[in-house]
């Protein structure tokens, strides 16, 4: 470890067990702060960390990557005086999916300076810690409507990470940020990464959208194969859903407005099905292995039925005896 990579991060001791052995370790980057509509990757973050068991592994410094004035963090004064200051905390953290599965999870604060820097230190413990493949979240306003299935775009260099999420056919051009510095880095040196953002629709990124941060965790539990607990955000999105609902049931204006949203997402959807005509789109839902492998074994079952009508019962005597 380099004298600057010492500077930026402080390792916790004991170190935790990382990897499970067999399956391969991923690394999910959740940073506060850039292309975060409907809070949807601050609170894909807050949502492990409450929900899961997790240790802290890594802990960055900080006083080389936070500018204080852009963030300035809440502080109390209590009878004159002042007794506490939020901590800006950016770390890695080893979680344990439901099924006891681990996986790394760096949250916190974007830095605001050193990105260059910070990238290779998170590269230096993405080789440390033996990480597989990297994740990174994003949650982008887009002129989409809520009545339809969420999308979920895709971009990187592993077919496994991208290739059953929508993928957009262009050459574009987006502010930059540390998660993306990252991700240039990672896939300079050859390792797997991807980044994943959700469309959230324009109208609503201002506020919480928990349909939007349920989308990204099932993307990344698709991707990972990890069991994650996701049945309250599901909660908070049908509740959200519903007032929705009626706020665009009250307003004939708003209901032009969406009906217009979903003709152009429907065309959209439609341009892109011609275009990639295996791809599954949005609200259709692949099989998984165990859904594949129980059909198979009721097909097996099946002919073994037929079989045994096929064959006439016997007492162990033949018709000529």
């Amino acid at each position: 470890m380099s004298e600057n990579q010492e500077r930026m991060y402080e390792l916790e001791y004991p170190s935790p067990e990382v990897g499970s052995g067999t399956d391969a370790t991923t690394l999910v980057v959740a940073l506060q702060g850039y292309a975060d509509a409907g809070h949807a990757v601050d609170a894909s973050s807050s949502h492990l960390l409450a929900a899961l068991d997790h240790r802290l592994i890594a802990s960055f410094n900080a006083d080389e990557l936070i500018d204080y004035r852009s963030r300035r963090p809440a502080t109390t004064i209590d009878h004159n005086e002042v007794t506490e200051m939020d901590v800006l905390q950016l770390g890695l953290h080893v979680v344990k999916d439901s099924d006891g599965k681990p996986f790394l999870l760096l949250s916190g604060p974007e830095p605001d300076l050193r990105w260059e820097a910070f990238s290779n230190a998170v590269a230096d413990l993405v080789e440390k810690f033996g990480v597989d493949q990297t994740i990174c979240l994003y949650a982008a306003p887009m002129t989409v409507p809520h009545t339809r299935p969420m999308v979920v775009s895709a971009h990187g260099n592993s077919k496994d990470l991208v290739s059953s999420q929508f993928s957009i056919d262009a050459r574009i051009t987006v502010p930059g940020s540390a998660a993306l510095q990252l991700e240039r880095l990672l896939n300079k040196q050859g390792r797997n990464v991807g980044g994943y953002t959700v469309h959230v629709p324009h109208y609503v990124a201002a506020s919480p959208y928990p349909a939007a941060t349920l989308k990204l965790l099932e993307s990344v539990a698709d991707t990972a194969g990890l069991n994650l607990p996701l049945l309250s955000l599901e909660r908070d999105a049908e509740r959200v859903a519903r007032q929705l609902a009626e706020q665009t049931g009250d307003s004939a204006e708003i209901q032009n407005v969406v009906l217009a949203l979903e003709q152009q997402y429907d065309e959209e959807l439609e341009r892109y099905r011609r275009n990639h005509p295996h791809a599954v789109l949005p609200g259709e839902n692949v099989p998984s292995g165990d859904e594949i492998g129980a059909e198979f074994e009721k097909f097996l079952a099946t002919l073994d039925d037929d079989h045994d009508d096929d064959q006439e019962p016997t007492d162990g005597t033949s018709e000529d005896s």
